[in-house]
């Protein structure tokens, strides 16, 4: 039996579409083009505007695109793909700011003891955000406002706005690109969104890797001072609670696991929720994740080369973050540590020991919302997520090395296939 991933879908208009930008290119006819003046020039011209603020974007920006050109090996469609995600991101840069310089007040914002998730990927980051979500206290940004943050949504029309079915409709397109993503990862306009999109507008998410394959980008990401990077997040969260503030925000995304230093330098009061989960499934898992959205916009992949870059990665990911815990030892109060097995066996307990940890009013109410959305959504309601190391090229051996101490620190137990 072979292990090897299946090969990337093909809706049929997508393969005329690659096909007719093969016939160009053998005619020497460059595809989509998306050099940094380039789309620089177009979000200027869709969103009508100029400032885009800080310049702390463009090193990531002009890496990104090297990196686009160098290493994804983009096909007619992911040049199309690659174009449109940079300059809609640059869009959203230019109306936040331009909205800010309007509307000076939204810089008093205060952002008070966030809440973030993080973890290696496929930890059970998902299904505890959810549910720390549910609770009325909390605001966590909502995929359909990330995606078109302006103007900033407000209460009263917060489930009503015309974005939502606009960010739907994306959604939709993005599940006829790639089958079966919402049993790897559940996506949806009105879900919870993770901080890798409001980290994309100032060009430094791993967002860019989970679609492209990127790897001077990842390589340059992973050594990144991340500092402007999370001035730009506060800038987002501020702009978003506006209009339409709670008590506190919930946050997830596992790339915050390696910029704890530049996360504590903007949210000094942050409650951060760690998770933990054997890489031996976590590895493969991520892999998997990336195999099928990467699949999109390129016709070259290789499992073998994806599972290799996953592994240096999300290693060198964690013992960033753990060295960052151990810089912050003073700070543990603000850290809880939560198991993968402990998540899947009762989901709701968990929460319950994050609140009692970081003294937050925990009601019956929300346990209610919450036992309700576990009986609504039962592992696999959209069907089996398949996976092995060796389909990437990889052995149970060098996963155990590459993350010893990780396993050894945290005490994580291993878990059957």
């Amino acid at each position: 039996m072979s292990h090897a991933p299946p090969p990337p879908f093909r809706p049929p208009p997508i393969r005329a579409f690659n096909a007719a930008g093969r016939f160009a290119a053998r005619l020497g006819v460059r595809g989509f083009a998306f050099d940094e003046d380039v789309v620089l020039s177009a979000a200027r011209a869709q969103a009508k505007l100029d400032d885009f603020g800080p310049a702390s974007f463009l090193p990531g920006l002009r890496t990104l695109i090297a990196s686009l050109e160098r290493d994804a090996k983009l096909n007619a469609f992911g040049r199309y793909f690659a174009r449109r995600q940079l300059v809609e991101l640059l869009v959203t840069r230019l109306r936040l700011v331009h909205w800010r310089t309007c509307n000076p007040e939204v810089e008093k914002q205060e952002i008070v003891r966030p809440l973030f998730v993080l973890g290696l990927p496929r930890t059970g980051t998902t299904l505890l955000y959810s549910l720390l979500a549910l609770d009325p206290a909390h605001r966590s940004p909502l995929s359909w406002e990330v995606d078109d943050p302006c103007p900033p949504p407000e209460g009263a029309s917060y489930e009503s706005d015309p974005r939502i079915d606009q960010s739907a409709w994306r959604f939709r397109q993005l599940e006829q690109l790639a089958p079966g993503i919402q049993a790897i990862h559940p996506v949806g306009a009105s879900l919870p969104q993770e901080c890798i999109v409001i980290t994309a507008s100032e060009f430094m998410s791993i967002r860019f890797e989970m679609t492209f394959d990127v790897a001077s980008y990842q390589d340059w990401l992973l050594e990144a001072d991340m500092t402007g990077c999370y001035a730009w997040h506060k800038r987002f969260l501020q702009h978003l609670q506006s209009r339409y503030a709670k008590e506190r925000w919930v946050l997830k995304s596992p790339g915050h696991l390696g910029a704890i230093d530049a996360l504590l330098a903007a949210y000094p009061d942050a409650r951060i929720v760690q998770t933990h989960r054997d890489p031996r499934r976590v590895v493969p898992s991520v892999s998997s994740l990336e195999w099928t959205l990467r699949g999109v916009a390129s016709d070259a992949q290789d499992p073998r080369a994806l599972g290799r870059q996953q592994l240096r990665a999300w290693s060198r990911t964690l013992r960033a973050g753990m060295e960052a815990r151990a810089r912050n030892a003073a700070r543990e109060g603000q850290f809880a540590d939560l198991h993968f097995r402990e998540i899947a066996r009762d989901p709701i307990a968990c929460v319950r020991r994050i609140y009692e940890r970081f003294g937050f009013t925990y009601t019956p109410a929300f346990e209610q919302r919450m036992s309700e959305y576990v009986a609504a959504h039962p592992r696999e309601e959209h069907g089996a997520h398949r996976y092995t190391l060796e389909g990437f090229g990889l052995h149970a051996g060098e996963v155990d090395a590459a993350f010893a101490d990780y396993c050894a620190r945290f005490e994580v137990q291993r878990e059957e296939a």
